[in-house]
């Protein structure tokens, strides 16, 4: 009975060692309230997009905020990934005044001290429609709160009354800017075409960024921080049926390679 116990035992640590090699990804979750209960929640797509490119995705509460709380969680942490969200920044961050309707305050201060964490250490990020504008916002840039108001630029933001696999079509093209990390991800592919979802976007930078894409209208599509291994955020949602599209997959399993150097980086330290 215990040979038959131990063969057991080492049974399941080999599985669950292919599962558990893999790197750890920390997901910043969203604050809603469903039937007047307040709840933390992560779409299934953010979860399954990491798992398909060879992470494994673990959701992060807001309370993790807390410095002693943090400081505790960073060192188990191979990456962070800060998906998008129907909420908005709270404007005083980036020098604004008022407030946003749909805040979320919980993840604005998470989201920024996971950032500054990642800048801090070298923690591989990536970062998709709102985590995009967090990672300006911590970074020392500001945003346009509402594109719609601005003439000059593209109409960003889905059509609600469409299917949601309209919503998520690709919507407009953008140009990838040369020697930046996104042409080294996707190299030769000067342009594509992404979706669009969002009614804010960038609207200055700060120095420890460079634009790595625009839409044809000049707005900033996707930033990276310069002297970083890979910390990169992109306005569209390439986590939608990520495994369908050759453009995602190479920028999610970009990622996930870059937390797996420095998970190797860790060990030699």
């Amino acid at each position: 009975m215990e040979e038959f116990g131990n063969n057991l035992f080492q049974y399941v640590r080999a599985i669950m060692g292919n599962i558990f090699d893999r790197p750890l990804i920390g997901v910043v979750m969203c604050r809603n309230s469903i039937k007047g209960h307040w709840t933390q929640t992560v779409q299934e797509k953010y979860l399954n997009a990491v798992l398909n490119a060879g992470g494994l995705p673990i959701a992060l509460p807001h309370a993790l905020a807390e410095p002693e709380l943090l400081n505790t969680l960073l060192p188990k942490l191979d990456g962070i990934f800060l998906p998008g969200s129907p909420s908005n920044m709270q404007p005083h961050h980036y020098g604004e005044n008022g407030d946003e309707p749909d805040a979320d305050p919980g993840r604005d201060e998470l989201s920024l001290a996971l950032i500054n964490a990642a800048l801090e250490r070298r923690i591989p990020l990536f970062a998709i429609c709102r985590g995009l504008q967090e990672l300006v916002v911590a970074t020392g840039g500001t945003l346009y709160r509402r594109l719609c108001e601005h003439p000059q630029f593209l109409e960003h933001r889905e059509d609600a009354e469409l299917p949601v696999e309209q919503q998520y079509a690709p919507s407009h093209e953008v140009q990838v800017q040369e020697g930046g990390l996104l042409s080294k991800l996707i190299p030769g592919c000067n342009t594509f075409w992404v979706n669009s979802l969002h009614g804010q976007g960038a609207r200055t930078l700060g120095p420890l960024l460079r634009v790595e894409a625009r839409a044809q209208d000049g707005l900033v599509e996707a930033v990276s921080v310069h002297d970083h291994p890979y910390a990169l955020g992109v306005q569209w949602h390439p986590e939608w049926n990520s495994s369908e599209y050759a453009l995602s997959r190479l920028l999610l399993e970009g990622f996930i390679t870059a937390c797996q150097h420095y998970i190797a980086e860790k060990k030699r330290l």
